[in-house]
């Protein structure tokens, strides 16, 4: 199957190819897990678990410097970071919720 670009920017010295082959050089998923070792869905949760700790406690400490130094912390960097950290946050509990769910399933389908 042969497709057209039509944006000048999109061009290209390959053509589009066949679906189910690699297209374009774009390396398939056995080509990239060959040269990287794997991560495991536990690593990765720990990662955003991490993460959004310490987007809490970024927030806690401006807070804290917000209190005892009012002149050293702007007021906007507190209310973004305060937004970031309440975002993954919301994040986080929504994966939380949906593992539980998707457990659920899976254990009363048995």
């Amino acid at each position: 199957m042969q497709m057209t670009r039509t944006d000048a920017a999109h061009t290209g010295a390959s053509k589009l190819s066949d679906i189910g082959a690699p297209a374009g050089g774009i390396p398939s998923a056995a080509e990239q897990g060959a040269g990287r070792m794997r991560r495991s869905f536990e690593e990765y949760l720990v990662d955003a678990v991490k993460s959004m700790n310490s987007q809490q406690l970024e927030v806690s400490s401006l807070q804290q410097r917000l209190v005892t130094e009012p002149d050293s912390v702007d007021i906007h960097d507190v209310t973004i970071a305060m937004s970031k950290a309440r975002m993954s946050l919301n994040l986080a509990q929504s994966v939380i919720d949906r593992l539980v769910q998707g457990w659920s399933e899976i254990t009363t389908t048995r």
